[in-house]
């Protein structure tokens, strides 16, 4: 079984513009690129997406460094599964239950 320190998860966040056609094209290829990717949306401008490795994490990053816009604000933060577990999400003024890892599967 695969520690939850090694274990990890990238958060894209993302602030673009979208004032004018292209910027909203070029806003939307992003959106779909990072989904394409494996990502799942956790809100309009985060996304996030579950790695086994620090090595697959610096793969993705690459990933989404290319696809980058041109204009806007990204950041992108990697942390380990084990701090994922203690995220506290609210919808509204409801606590949500914890998100769950997504299941390893082991390949002989």
């Amino acid at each position: 079984m695969l520690s939850g320190y090694r274990l990890m998860w990238i958060l894209v966040m993302f602030d673009l513009p979208v004032v004018r056609k292209e910027e909203r094209k070029a806003a939307m290829e992003f959106r779909n690129c990072l989904l394409d990717m494996g990502f799942e949306m956790s809100q309009f401008s985060v996304y996030l997406r579950f790695c086994t490795s620090s090595a697959q994490v610096q793969t993705y990053c690459k990933q989404v460094e290319q696809a980058l816009p041109s204009g806007g604000n990204v950041n992108i933060l990697q942390f380990t599964d084990k701090q994922y577990e203690r995220i506290i999400s609210y919808y509204g003024k409801k606590k949500q239950p914890q998100k769950k890892t997504p299941d390893q599967y082991d390949l002989f």
